[in-house]
């Protein structure tokens, strides 16, 4: 999309898109990743992400038109780790097979704390990831259209956009938990006032009561010392 394309109506500022051309390489990616993908968690502080992991950047894709190493593509699940949130990291696109378990293999390292070598192990599949049965691939010669003046001009204009952006509030959870500051959600129901008469307020008891009940669920985390 273009770099204006922030959503529209109802989903405007909720999507960011940093256009680029062929040739895309590990350096000039990072350049543009680690401070719009900073300024987008500034803003919007999230309480998750989602993150997808499409193998496509990747050199020698067979329709993708990057040229990523898996180390560069790598980096960047390394950023958005080092900011301690909850991520759901998915896989996605790559049309290169022996490229697309190198790829995830690495970055579920990178997710775990691990390291791991770059000589592959023995394993029924190792015939595939010849001639070389390493991790890490060398990058292609593939020239990069992407110029610095570009990159640096649209990364401006990004982080532009984003400091226009309102935050949105965040939600306040009810967890009714001893040293939360929120009441759980019965405590908020309306009580009938003294007109009313004695059995429907025997009645109202019994229906908060019961909502008391099956709201409160106790976490298993609860029962922890």
């Amino acid at each position: 999309g273009d770099v204006h394309d922030v959503g529209y109506a109802d989903g405007k500022n909720y999507a960011i898109n940093f256009p680029l051309n062929d040739g895309m390489d590990d350096d000039s990616f990072r350049d543009v990743f680690r401070p719009v993908v900073a300024k987008v968690m500034e803003v919007f502080q999230p309480g998750a992400v989602v993150l997808q992991c499409g193998a496509d950047s990747l050199s020698g894709d067979r329709l993708g038109c990057f040229n990523l190493s898996i180390r560069g593509h790598g980096d960047c699940v390394e950023f958005v780790k080092s900011f301690h949130i909850p991520m759901l990291v998915l896989g996605g696109g790559g049309y290169t097979l022996r490229n697309i378990p190198r790829c995830w293999t690495y970055e579920t390292s990178i997710l775990a704390g691990e390291e791991i070598k770059d000589e592959l192990p023995f394993n029924d599949y190792f015939e595939y990831f010849g001639p070389d049965y390493r991790l890490h691939l060398p990058v292609s010669n593939m020239e990069n259209l992407n110029s610095p003046e570009y990159l640096q001009r649209t990364k401006i204009q990004l982080l532009e956009i984003l400091r226009e952006v309102e935050p949105v509030p965040g939600v306040q959870i009810q967890t009714g938990q001893v040293e939360s500051q929120t009441n759980p959600r019965s405590i908020l129901m309306e009580v009938d006032n003294c007109n009313s008469s004695n059995e429907n307020d025997d009645n109202n008891n019994g229906i908060d009561q019961r909502h008391s009940r099956e709201e409160r669920k106790v976490h298993p985390s609860e029962l922890e010392g």
